[in-house]
C-alpha cells in the first residue's frame, strides 16, 4: 500500500515537474488546445473552400455514366468471332479451371454474340451495330478491355467500382473528388447524383461521403417535383422568415461550432445555406425550357419535364457548366440474365445518342478537354449461355469508355482470349482505374488520405498503380 502511495505521489511530482520546467505550463496547454481548436474549426467550416491538388490536373470536373447492371462487354465493345464460331458448343476445360460462376452452371454452351460489330473512325476501332451514335465518336474515346474487379454480384460490385472496397462505409470517389478539391459553385453542390431506370442496386453506398464530413456526399437531384426534397417554403413562410429563422440557426449552430469544432456541425450550416441559394438555382437549372429544339433532339429528349437517362445526359452537360465538380448518373438497366436479344437493344437505344450527344455537347463548347466522362457498370458478362438468351455475372473481364479529361482518343488498352473470358494482356484491376481517375485529377491516390479510427485511409485502401497507357 505504502509502495501504491509512493509510486502516486512520484506521478505527481513528476508532472508538476513536466508542467512547470518544460516551457509550457497550463497556460501554454491551454493555448495549444484553443488554437487547434480553431484551425480544426477553420478546416471544417472551409471544407468546401476550392483547393489545389497534388499537381496540375488534367481534367477539372467529372461526369461519371454509371450503367448499373453490368452492360454485356461482348455484345457492344469486345467482338469475338471465336465465340460466334463456337456457338452452342461446351467451353474447354481449360477455361473453366478454379471458375465459379454466380449463377449458372460453368459448363454451360458458350454463346456468340448476335450482333454485328464494324469499325469505325480513323483508329477504326470496332463497336457493335447497337451503338450507331456513340460509334461516331470511337475516336474521343479510350477503351479499357481488360477491367476486373472482385465482386460478382451487383450491390458489392457497385459499391465496389464507386469506393474501393465492397462493404458498405467507405467514401465514393466523387466524395473523396469533393473532399481534395473543394467546391468552385456557390449555388450548387459540388456533387451531384442523377438517376434514371432502376437507379442502382448499391444504393446510397455508391455516392456517399462514408466516415468522410457528411459535407462532401453526393446529392440526389429528382426528376420531378422540388429537385432536392423540402425545397419548397410552405404556404405563408416567406423568404424574409425563412432568412431571419436561417440566420438564428446559423448563430446557434456557429455557437455549438466555435465551441466543440464538430466537422458536422460545419456541415449542416453549409447545408442550410446551399439549401437555401438551391432554392433559385436548382429550379433553374432543372428547367429546360432555354435549351433550343436542336439541342433538345440532339440528345432525343421529347418531352423536357419527363425524367429519363436523356434528360439526366443533358443536365449533366448544365450542371459541369455552373462548376459543378463531380456529376453522376446512375441507370439500372444492364442485368440481362435472358432476353438479351430484345433488352439489350432497348438499353442501348435509350442510352445511345444521349452520350453521343453529351460528348458533341462537351466538344462544342470546348469543355471536353477538361471534362472526364466515364462509361461503365460493375462487371462484364460470361460468354457462356444463361438460359437460352442471357449472359450472368462475369468479373474476370469487362469493358469501361473513357473521354476527355487528358486520356488517349481513339485508344484501345488491354485485351481478352477468344472468349472475353480471361484477360490477356495489360489488366486494370477497379482499384488501377481508380488511381488512374485521381491522377487525371491532379492527386497521387497514396497522399490523398483521410485519418478515421487511427488510420489513414484512401480510396484504393492500399492498391492501386496508375494506368499510364490511357494518359494523353
Amino acid at each position: 500500500m505504502n509502495f501504491e502511495l509512493r509510486n502516486e505521489a512520484a506521478q505527481i511530482q513528476s508532472r508538476r515537474w513536466f508542467l512547470r520546467n518544460c516551457g509550457i505550463g497550463m497556460a501554454g496547454l491551454a493555448l495549444n488546445s484553443l488554437l487547434s481548436r480553431d484551425v480544426h474549426a477553420a478546416r471544417a467550416t472551409d471544407s468546401l473552400a476550392p483547393r489545389s491538388p497534388h499537381f496540375a490536373p488534367k481534367a477539372k470536373r467529372v461526369i461519371y455514366i454509371f450503367q448499373a447492371g453490368a452492360p454485356s462487354h461482348l455484345d457492344l465493345f469486345d467482338n469475338k468471332p471465336e465465340l460466334a464460331k463456337r456457338n452452342g458448343e461446351l467451353p474447354p476445360p481449360s477455361l473453366l479451371e478454379g471458375y465459379r460462376a454466380a449463377f449458372i452452371n460453368p459448363n454451360s454452351a458458350l454463346l456468340g454474340s448476335k450482333f454485328e460489330f464494324s469499325r469505325h473512325g480513323q483508329s477504326g476501332i470496332e463497336v457493335s451495330e447497337l451503338l450507331p451514335h456513340i460509334s461516331k465518336h470511337v475516336d474521343d474515346l479510350c477503351f479499357i478491355k481488360s477491367m476486373q474487379t472482385d465482386a460478382v454480384n451487383h450491390a458489392p460490385a457497385q459499391i465496389m467500382l464507386s469506393t474501393g472496397h465492397s462493404q458498405f462505409g467507405r467514401p465514393s470517389i466523387g466524395a473523396w473528388t469533393l473532399y481534395g478539391l473543394g467546391n468552385e459553385s456557390e449555388d450548387l453542390p459540388g456533387y451531384v447524383v442523377l438517376t434514371s431506370a432502376k437507379g442502382t442496386s448499391g444504393g446510397a453506398s455508391n455516392y456517399g461521403c462514408g466516415f468522410l464530413p457528411t459535407v462532401y456526399g453526393g446529392v440526389p437531384f429528382r426528376g420531378k417535383g422540388d429537385p432536392v426534397l423540402y425545397l419548397s417554403n410552405p404556404k405563408g413562410y416567406d423568404e424574409r422568415t425563412q432568412r431571419s429563422s436561417l440566420d438564428a440557426l446559423k448563430q446557434l449552430n456557429q455557437q455549438t461550432m466555435d465551441s466543440i469544432a464538430d466537422p458536422e456541425t460545419a456541415s449542416r450550416i453549409q447545408a442550410y445555406e446551399t439549401a437555401y441559394r438551391l432554392q433559385s438555382s436548382a429550379p433553374e437549372l432543372m428547367d429546360l425550357g432555354s435549351e433550343s429544339q436542336a439541342t433538345l433532339d440532339a440528345y432525343n429528349i421529347k418531352d423536357p419535364k419527363e425524367s429519363n437517362f436523356a434528360r439526366n445526359c443533358l443536365i449533366a452537360r448544365r450542371l459541369v457548366e455552373r462548376d459543378v465538380r463531380f456529376v453522376q448518373l446512375f441507370h439500372e438497366a444492364w442485368d440481362q440474365h435472358g432476353s438479351l436479344d430484345t433488352a439489350l437493344p432497348k438499353n442501348c437505344k435509350d442510352t445511345d445518342q444521349p452520350v453521343a450527344a453529351l460528348l458533341q455537347d462537351l466538344k462544342d463548347r470546348d469543355m471536353l478537354k477538361d471534362t472526364l466522362v466515364i462509361w461503365g457498370g460493375e462487371f462484364g458478362r460470361t460468354p457462356m449461355a444463361q438460359g437460352d438468351n442471357g449472359r450472368d455475372h462475369h468479373n474476370r473481364a469487362f469493358t469501361m469508355l473513357l473521354a476527355g479529361g487528358g486520356v488517349k482518343g481513339g485508344h484501345v488498352h488491354g485485351a481478352t482470349d477468344d472468349f472475353g473470358f480471361n484477360v490477356t494482356e495489360n489488366p486494370v484491376h477497379v482499384h488501377d482505374l481508380n488511381a488512374t481517375l485521381l491522377h487525371l485529377l491532379g492527386f497521387d491516390h497514396e497522399r490523398l488520405t483521410y485519418r478515421f479510427q487511427g488510420r489513414d485511409f484512401r480510396l484504393t485502401d492500399v492498391h492501386g498503380h496508375v494506368v499510364k497507357d490511357i494518359i494523353a
